[in-house]
């Protein structure tokens, strides 16, 4: 295993690069990219490629590789340096890793941007059933909302865990990567026949969350079909919900307890009024519904001040 020192080395900018992860911008000594950690249209993740440090304007992290990964993966620091070193390994030996990161020069970087699809199929890699026991999440409930997708990017082949949406796209992610194959949109689940009530997620880890608590809580009757649900894939995608969430008398908010989240909760109650209820109160000292699964409690819940920079969700 590589010392601390050589793990830190490591360039983020061809980690991000090999997990299809482009600069939307490049300045000299740095690059500018829409955040890995979350979704975003404006970039406010900044790469320092001299110093070989990172920057998240839009949640005011930062720090080496190491602790990209470990924000990246939810990875301790001892896995971290383990995942990192091994995925070397790996790569220096020649063989076919999906989430290694390759050290070579990267040719016409605008085709580097695109993620095609290539294949659609049930879960089944082992890399990706380990990610969602990561995650806690019950594998038959995956296998029944999302797929096994294969994509391209940079002339290289990936394969990720996919939750289609309602023109056509994927959200895709796996260990190192969270991501979408456009287009972007939300992903509306109805019932067959319309409910009252509709449950409203940021990302579809956390509307499998539910399914999977509701599932362990009662295996004989989960209650899953009691609601419809809405699934933003983006907190961006807000405007995009409105609509057919008019239809609905309550509208449960399970949210994430931060800025984005608040913000469009408030959103939500500017339009609906007494309709709309915050469950993320269910999960409060917790980041989002998949952390309160997993049992990862913030360390310390810190009032979120909106950046004077104008970079933001």
């Amino acid at each position: 295993m590589m010392n601390i020192q050589d793990v830190k080395s490591i360039s983020i900018k061809d980690y991000l690069q090999s997990q299809g992860i482009s600069p939307s911008k490049e300045y000299s000594g740095y690059g500018m990219y829409r955040s890995p950690l979350r979704d975003e249209r404006t970039p406010s993740f900044k790469v320092d490629y001299n110093r070989n440090l990172w920057h998240d304007f839009g949640s005011g992290e930062g720090g080496s590789i190491i602790d990209l990964v470990m924000k990246m993966l939810n990875y301790s620091s001892s896995q971290a340096m383990q995942y990192l070193s091994s995925s070397l390994s790996i790569h220096s030996r020649g063989g076919d890793h999906p989430f290694s990161f390759h050290r070579d020069s990267v040719s016409n970087k605008e085709k580097s941007n695109r993620i095609i699809l290539t294949t659609i199929k049930s879960i089944e890699h082992s890399k990706l059933l380990e990610y969602l026991r990561s995650r806690k999440i019950d594998l038959e409930i995956a296998r029944e909302h999302c797929r096994e997708v294969h994509y391209q990017t940079g002339g290289r082949n990936y394969f990720a865990i996919g939750f289609a949406n309602d023109a056509g796209g994927y959200e895709i992610r796996n260990p190192a990567f969270k991501g979408c194959i456009a287009p972007k949109d939300i992903t509306c689940i109805s019932q067959d026949y319309r409910k009252e009530t509709c449950y409203l997620f940021e990302g579809f880890l956390d509307y499998l969350s539910l399914l999977t608590i509701q599932y362990k809580n009662n295996p004989e009757f989960p209650g899953s079909d009691w609601q419809d649900y809405i699934i933003l894939n983006s907190a961006t995608n807000l405007p995009k919900a409105l609509y057919p969430l008019t239809d609905y008398e309550r509208i449960h908010c399970f949210l994430d307890n931060d800025m984005a989240g608040r913000t469009v909760y408030r959103e939500l109650e500017k339009e609906f009024g007494f309709r709309v209820r915050d469950a993320s109160r269910h999960y409060g000292g917790y980041k989002d519904l998949n952390d309160y699964l997993c049992g990862k409690k913030q360390l310390k819940a810190q009032p979120v001040i909106p950046k004077s920079r104008g970079m933001k969700l």
